[in-house]
C-alpha cells in the first residue's frame, strides 16, 4: 500500500468511529501546485490516547502536541490531532496546546498554502484561510497577521524563503515586509535549525532564486554574518542537481569570497554559521582547492600534478564549479583542462592507474621505514604517471636511485 492509500485508510478508520479527519498540510499543498508529495499526514479530532486505541501500531512522536506516527498499513502516517497554540515564548514551539477544531488548527499554521485540508472522498478541499485563492495566484502569504506568525518562530522567515523559491511563488506584499522588519530575529534561531533550511534549498534546483530572495529580504546578514550581496554569477551556471558540497562552494563564490582567497578559512566561516558536518565541510574545502588550483597554476603544473589533482575526491565537482566559474567569465580555460584530463582518463593505463611498485617493494631492496619511504614512492608514481617509468623493474631501478641503493 503507497503512503496516500495508508493515508486514506487510517482517515477510514476513524471516521469509522465517527471523527472528522483529513488529509493536512503539505500534501494538500503539494497536490495543487501539481507537485508530488513526500509526505501524506492526517488532521483528526481524535484525541492522541484515542488513536492510540484505534490502531494496533502507533508511537508517541509528538504526544504532547497531539502528534502519533500510525503503521498499521505499512507506511508511517503522521495523525495529528487539530489543535490551537498557546504563547511561543521560546520563539520556536508553543508553551501549551489545546485541542480545537479544523478551523483553528489552520488558523494557528504559519502560511495559507500550509493551512488546507483535503477530504480524499471526492478531493474537496477544506480552506479557512484563503489558501486556495494564493495558490492559484502564486502567493506566499502568513496566515492572519505575518508579525506574529514571525514572532511565534523565527524560523519562518527561512521557511518562507524555500517555499516561495521551491514553487515559484511571489511573497505577499504584508508577509514580505514583516519579513523584512523580523530579519535580525533570525540571529536567535540555532545553527542546526538554519543550517537545515539552507541544505534544502541548495540541494533544490530553484537554490539560485532561494539565494536571491535570502539577499533581497536582507536575511543574509543573520544568516552568514554579515551583510552581503549575492551574484548569482556562479551558482546559475550549475546544473540542477548538484551535491551540497558543491552548491556550498558556488555560494561563498557568490557571497564574495574570491577563488584565491584560503579555503580553510572560507569553510571554517560557512561551518560556524551552517553547522556543517565535518564531510560537508571536508568536500567543501576539497572543491574549493581543486578549482582555485585549476584557476591559478593549471598552467604551470606538471603532468604528474595535473593527472593527481584530476584524481582527487570531489574532482568532478571541482571541475564543475570551474566550469560555472569559466562560464561566468566567457573563458574556454575550463573546457581545455577538461580535454586535457578525458584524454589521460580515455587511456590504456587511465587517469589514475595503480602504483607499479609498493612499500614492500621498497623494503625487499632494502629500504627502511621512515620519512624518505613515503617522499620515494611518491617520486616513483610521478615519474610512472609522466611516463619515465612504465614497468615494475623501472619503477625499482629509480627507487634503488632515488634510495641510494646499488642493483
Amino acid at each position: 500500500m503507497n503512503e496516500r492509500d495508508a493515508a486514506v485508510r487510517v482517515i477510514e478508520v476513524l471516521r469509522g468511529r465517527d471523527h472528522v479527519a483529513y488529509l493536512a498540510g503539505g500534501c494538500v499543498r503539494d497536490m495543487l501546485l501539481d507537485h508530488e508529495p513526500k509526505d501524506f499526514d492526517v488532521a483528526t479530532d481524535a484525541r492522541p490516547e484515542q488513536i492510540q486505541a484505534y490502531f494496533r501500531k502507533t508511537a508517541l512522536v509528538g504526544a504532547a502536541f497531539g502528534v502519533i506516527l500510525v503503521r498499521d498499513f505499512g507506511a508511517t502516517i503522521e495523525v495529528a490531532t487539530f489543535r490551537s497554540d498557546g504563547v511561543y515564548s521560546d520563539a520556536r514551539r508553543p508553551d501549551s496546546i489545546e485541542f480545537s477544531s479544523p478551523e483553528r488548527d489552520a488558523q494557528r499554521r504559519d502560511f495559507t498554502i500550509n493551512a488546507l485540508f483535503l477530504d480524499p472522498d471526492g478531493d474537496r478541499v477544506i480552506d479557512f484561510v484563503g489558501g486556495q485563492e494564493d495558490i492559484k495566484a502564486r502567493l506566499l502569504r502568513a496566515v492572519g497577521d505575518p508579525d506574529k506568525r514571525l514572532q511565534e518562530d523565527h524560523l519562518r522567515a527561512l521557511r518562507a524563503v524555500r517555499f516561495a523559491a521551491r514553487y515559484g511563488l511571489t511573497i505577499e506584499e504584508g508577509t514580505r515586509d514583516a519579513i523584512r522588519r523580523h530579519a535580525l530575529d533570525l540571529r536567535g534561531v540555532s545553527i542546526e535549525r538554519i543550517g537545515e533550511e539552507i541544505r534544502r534549498m541548495l540541494l533544490h534546483p530553484s537554490r539560485v532564486d532561494a539565494c536571491v530572495m535570502i539577499d533581497e529580504l536582507g536575511l543574509d546578514d543573520a544568516i552568514f554574518g554579515g551583510a552581503c550581496s549575492f551574484d548569482p554569477f556562479v551558482m546559475e551556471h550549475l546544473g540542477q542537481r548538484v551535491s551540497y558540497g558543491l552548491a556550498l562552494a558556488s555560494l561563498a563564490l557568490g557571497l564574495g569570497h574570491g577563488i584565491d582567497d584560503d579555503p580553510m578559512e572560507i569553510c571554517a566561516h560557512y561551518r560556524a554559521r551552517l553547522d556543517l558536518s565535518n564531510t560537508d565541510r571536508d568536500a567543501m574545502r576539497s572543491i574549493l582547492e581543486i578549482t582555485r588550483a585549476m584557476h591559478l597554476d593549471w598552467d604551470s603544473m606538471s603532468v604528474a600534478q595535473k593527472r593527481r589533482l584530476g584524481s582527487r575526491e570531489h574532482a568532478s565537482d571541482g571541475m564543475l564549479l570551474y566550469a560555472a566559474l569559466c562560464a561566468a567569465k566567457d573563458s574556454s580555460h575550463s573546457n581545455e583542462i577538461a580535454v586535457e584530463l578525458n584524454a589521460w582518463a580515455e587511456s590504456e593505463e587511465g587517469l589514475n592507474p595503480a602504483p607499479l611498485i609498493d612499500g614492500r617493494d621498497l623494503i625487499e631492496i632494502g629500504v627502511e621505514s621512515g620519512p624518505r619511504f613515503r617522499e620515494i614512492l611518491d617520486s616513483v608514481y610521478d615519474a610512472q604517471l609522466e611516463g619515465r617509468v612504465s614497468d615494475m623493474y623501472s619503477a625499482l631501478d629509480l627507487a634503488r636511485e632515488l634510495a641510494g641503493k646499488s642493483a
